[in-house]
């Protein structure tokens, strides 16, 4: 197993990293978005949907609405803050866990958002607004790991971008060149698989989570945290290694 996931979140990246990386956290947010909304009744990766209630509510003067939504896209702006502040300081120390220290902090926040899951029905006006500000930092936080990573070539959450770029990329494939014209139009073969690669992970990992929620609870998020800390696991262990050796010296 460690040998197969070997250099997903390690800093010298490959082309081949980012995309297994990129499917398998498109699977953890589709997982999660879907299992949160069985959860809170919100799906909590989609900002467009959340700034558009913003408008509807503060013209509806739903107050309290609007200020759920705005603390939600705080909550995924800051998911995606974390991100860059971790990665840029693991970096600034040649940490080969630079890009695991987020995803180490996202199997936390999973954990958390099981645990506090089964408390859900004792507070549920204390506990959902919190869980749905949760999903959405987790959301950003992801978000923003692989986006750094693949130096914004691929995302997890934003589907919507994946989708348009699909239709782009299947309008070219299907446009037929005029044999007088210049430089031919030529799909992207390669960024279209990818993409539909991680919209297929992210509607696998949906149905995946709503199952997990409906059958087992929120228990089901164990298993996409042990996930999410094996990926992080081996460069974090080869930087323990490295300090030991060099405070042994």
């Amino acid at each position: 197993m460690f040998a197969f996931i070997r250099g997903w979140t390690d800093v010298d990246r490959t082309t081949q990293a980012n995309v297994r990386l990129g499917a398998f956290l498109a699977f953890v947010a589709g997982a999660t978005n879907a299992g949160g909304f069985l959860a809170v009744g919100q799906y909590t990766s989609h900002m467009t949907g959340l700034l558009s209630s913003i408008a509807d509510n503060l013209v509806l003067g739903q107050l309290t609405l609007t200020i759920a939504a705005a603390g939600a896209i705080v909550a995924f702006v800051g998911g995606a803050m974390t991100t860059a502040v971790l990665v840029n300081w693991g970096l600034r120390r040649r940490l080969h866990s630079a890009y695991g220290l987020p995803l180490f902090l996202e199997s936390v926040a999973l954990l958390v958002f099981g645990v506090a899951g089964a408390s859900i029905g004792l507070y549920e006006p204390l506990f959902i607004p919190l869980t749905v500000l949760l999903l959405c930092f987790i959301m950003g936080l992801q978000n923003a790991v692989i986006t750094k990573i693949s130096r914004a070539e691929i995302r997890t959450t934003h589907v919507t971008g994946l989708v348009t770029d699909i239709g782009i990329e299947l309008g070219k494939l299907l446009y037929i060149n005029p044999r007088e014209s210049g430089d031919p139009v030529l799909a992207n073969r390669r960024k279209l698989r990818i993409h539909v690669l991680l919209v297929s992970c992210f509607f696998v990992g949906g149905l995946a989570g709503a199952l997990g929620f409906k059958y087992v609870g929120f228990a089901c998020t164990v298993p996409l945290a042990i996930g999410l800390w094996m990926l992080a696991l081996r460069p974090f262990l080869r930087d323990v290694r490295q300090r030991l050796a060099a405070a042994n010296r």
